[in-house]
């Protein structure tokens, strides 16, 4: 649990608040895409000599976020909480 606004929010929390800024279509297609890809990047980047692939997706997926949040004109949360780097794939694992 972490604290936001004076209170704890529980993973759930967290989850609900993703998703009320992830509404749109386009967004949530392009976060589907976007966030594996990113993963995939740090995988390669870390465990394999193919690092120009590797930085390739890396980038690849964070032009995905960016897109869906312009579609949906909002900010990506991590702007606002840092923590949101891990509650986004968090919650499409558990999607």
């Amino acid at each position: 649990m972490t604290k936001e606004r004076g209170r704890e929010l529980n993973l759930q929390e967290y989850f609900r608040q993703y998703e009320r800024s992830h509404v749109h279509p386009w967004n949530r297609l392009c976060h589907a895409i976007g966030i594996p890809t990113i993963i995939l990047s740090l995988g390669l980047l870390v465990f394999s000599d193919l690092t120009s692939l590797g930085w390739a997706l890396f980038g690849i997926g964070w032009l995905f976020q960016f897109i869906g949040h312009a579609v949906e004109r909002t900010l990506p949360e991590f702007m606002k909480n840092p923590v949101f780097l891990i509650i986004g794939p968090l919650y499409f694992a558990d999607k």
